[in-house]
């Protein structure tokens, strides 16, 4: 993973890491840092990752590597897995999710 040209990891945040997997992923991403591309796609703001790596300091410095040569897109808006089934009625998002979650992914 440390010399592919592309490293593609989805879902950040999705499961917290506990204290060896957020030390693997750290040692990983400074070994890429400037040396390969990397995008990487989450539900959580930057602001959260303290709490998904269980450490601030930690979370900093990934975040520093990360951020320093990046492009960041921010997409808001409806859940593309969902949004068929609302418009079959399937599906009705609990009352105050659409707000607290930023309108899905």
């Amino acid at each position: 993973m440390r010399k592919c040209r592309l490293l593609i990891l989805d879902e950040i945040g999705y499961r917290n890491l506990d204290r060896q997997a957020t030390t693997l992923l750290f040692q990983l991403i400074s070994e890429r840092y400037e040396r390969g591309s990397m995008i990487l796609t989450s539900n959580k703001s930057y602001g959260e990752w303290g709490t998904i790596f269980q450490d601030n300091v930690i979370a900093s410095a990934i975040l520093d590597r990360l951020l320093h040569h990046s492009h960041t897109i921010n997409i808001k808006g409806e859940s593309y897995r969902l949004k068929d089934k609302r418009k079959a009625g399937v599906w009705r998002e609990p009352a105050g999710e659409t707000a607290a979650n930023g309108g899905g992914a």
